[in-house]
């Protein structure tokens, strides 16, 4: 009689703990999934270009300069890759420039497009004279570039990348301390970030180039 009580106690037991485990199991896969879920969400937030449609003079004055300032150095950096002799390393920085900046162009251009402001070509981009802007090469930099080869012309685009660097990351400096519109003045931090961590990597590189 006892045994028999026992028994069916024990099955409720096991089958409790059988619910409890499935339960346990569902719990984590929904948690692997609300992970995986809040990964690709916080990628995709990370990728949202839109401007707030909030913006002053400085956001305008940034996207006008900040679009020609990157049209170059991707200029230059596909100058680069079609030479032949470059060390690896430089090509591969090379790339990096200008898988990163494209996009930025895209994004710039489409807010100079929704805030009304000028973007035509040419030397002057939307009234604006290049040569003033801090870190542009002239036209006699980007000849010598183009003429050079092998060592001597990674040497030099290393030299001219990091002045260009340079005169960008001011330009994101100023729109990060004038800038009204939050998305640009993001923008421009990651500009800022980026390239100084690139200008020591080329610092760095011509030490072994």
């Amino acid at each position: 009689m006892t045994e028999n009580i026992i028994r069916p106690r024990r099955a409720r037991r096991a089958a409790v703990a059988a619910v409890a485990l499935a339960a346990g199991a569902a719990i984590a896969l929904t948690a692997c999934g609300s992970s995986s879920n809040g990964a690709s969400g916080s990628a995709a937030a990370s990728s949202v270009t839109a401007s707030t449609g909030s913006h002053n003079a400085a956001d305008g004055m940034f996207v006008q300069m900040m679009i020609p300032h990157h049209e170059q150095a991707v200029e230059m950096s596909d100058m680069l890759l079609a030479k032949r002799g470059i060390d690896a390393r430089v090509v591969s920085l090379a790339q990096e420039i200008t898988a990163s900046q494209g996009p930025e162009i895209t994004t710039m251009t489409r807010w100079a497009s929704s805030w009304g402001v000028s973007t035509g070509g040419g030397m002057d981009h939307g009234g604006m004279d290049h040569g003033s802007m801090s870190g542009m090469m002239s036209a006699g930099d980007m000849n010598r570039l183009k003429a050079a080869q092998g060592r001597d012309a990674a040497r030099l685009f290393l030299e001219q990348m990091i002045e260009h660097h340079t005169g960008a990351i001011t330009m994101a400096q100023n729109e990060i301390r004038d800038g009204q519109d939050s998305s640009a003045k993001r923008l421009a931090e990651s500009i800022a970030t980026t390239q100084q961590r690139e200008i020591a990597t080329m610092k760095q590189l011509l030490t072994q180039v």
